[in-house]
């Protein structure tokens, strides 16, 4: 068997940040510490904290008035820092600043009196904080037949994308709406962040020298589905697991070419343990292939500064 361990892979800037942050405020305001919704989308992330003792909550009213709040790296709605001023929370703002942008964006559009188009998905943490810059003036597409269906009154239209899409998928929906919209504008710079860019562009090409495919994230984590559904493309079967416990060997045979990645906020230990399982279960040969080096790093938030 040859593992092809696909780079990069795993935590992106905006996750490291976001993760030192949280293990910095634990070390200086000690548990109990409150962080709005899921510090990253992966299981293994969040169990550590919890036995550190931090509390993740889907609501700030669920925060006791005067504690110390973190906002995860998807980002919040204004709505969500009024309500933790309101309880005099003290907080720590952990958004990444790709995402950041995004917010940024929305308010420019909208000051100019656009309507803002946003591809995303429904239900997302990053969606819900975007959306919430401007929720009277934007309205989320998924598709390209989302975009047929829409009702935009003749409005100057602008767009913008989740972080974490699917490259080819958007295009397809910003094609789409530039054909329904002559004159609609986008960022300077695609949204699309460039840790999803170049995991994608690495599952594209590695895709086609593998048999099968094993991507590495929480089944909840946007950027980990889109490389499982990147690598189904492609016409590899396809495992999309949270770690080694889900690791079936009846997978595989011998002779397989196994393609493994991670998505950004998955753990590098999490990724060795099932390369080790692959090693000691098929005498496995691991060949590392780096098509990018990333060296984006991102400050901690000012609060810990």
């Amino acid at each position: 068997m040859q593992v092809l361990l696909a780079s990069p892979r795993g935590f992106c800037a905006g996750v490291e940040m976001a993760v030192e942050a949280l293990q910095r405020a634990l070390e200086r305001f000690g548990p109990p510490l409150y962080v709005f919704h899921e510090i990253v989308h992966n299981t293994h992330v969040v169990q550590r904290f919890r036995e550190r003792g931090a509390i993740f909550v889907d609501d700030v009213r669920e925060v006791p008035e005067g504690a110390c709040l973190l906002y995860s790296a998807h980002g919040v709605a204004p709505t969500v820092r009024d309500i933790a001023a309101e309880r005099r929370l003290r907080t720590i703002d952990a958004t990444c600043p790709l995402v950041a942008k995004v917010h940024r964006e929305a308010v420019r559009y909208v000051r100019a009196g656009y309507q803002i188009v946003l591809i995303g998905h429904a239900g997302h943490d990053e969606v819900t904080g975007t959306m919430g810059e401007a929720p009277h003036a934007t309205v989320l597409v998924e598709s390209a037949d989302d975009v047929d269906r829409l009702d935009l009154n003749g409005r100057k239209v602008a767009y913008l994308t989740q972080t974490t899409l699917s490259l080819d998928a958007t295009h397809r929906v910003i094609a789409r709406l530039e054909e329904r919209v002559p004159g609609v504008v986008g960022p300077p710079r695609e949204d699309i962040c460039y840790a999803t860019q170049n995991r994608q562009e690495a599952m594209r090409t590695l895709a086609r020298e593998a048999t099968i495919a094993v991507v590495l994230g929480s089944r909840h984590s946007s950027n980990s589905r889109r490389l499982a559904e990147l690598a189904a493309e492609a016409g590899l079967p396809t495992h999309l697991i949270d770690g080694v416990s889900e690791l079936d060997t009846t997978w595989f045979t011998p002779s397989d070419t196994v393609l493994i990645t991670a998505g950004a906020s998955v753990p590098e230990s999490v990724v060795d343990e099932c390369v080790e399982c692959l090693r000691a279960r098929f005498d496995a040969t691991v060949e590392e292939h780096a098509l990018r080096e990333e060296r984006v790093v991102f400050p901690l938030p000012r609060e810990l500064r």
